[in-house]
């Protein structure tokens, strides 16, 4: 995969103070994209935009493109 992420976005959550507990209970993340978040999958723009929202930065602090060899 070319684009990876370059934090761990679910830990990144944790420190702002939204576990997954609160996560789920304020319906602010699906359980599919915090499986895709766990198993280091691509999620959709809408979804990087919340998480981005929630942790106040941008897309590029979270995801960098790693060229194929």
């Amino acid at each position: 995969m070319p684009i990876v992420y370059k934090v761990n976005i679910i830990e990144q959550l944790k420190e702002k103070g939204y576990n997954t507990n609160r996560i789920r209970k304020e319906k602010l993340l699906s359980e599919g994209v915090l499986t895709s978040l766990r198993g280091g999958k691509y999620i959709s723009m809408d979804n990087l935009s919340k998480i981005c929202a929630l942790l106040d930065c941008q897309p590029a602090d979270l995801i960098e493109y790693v060229g194929e060899d």
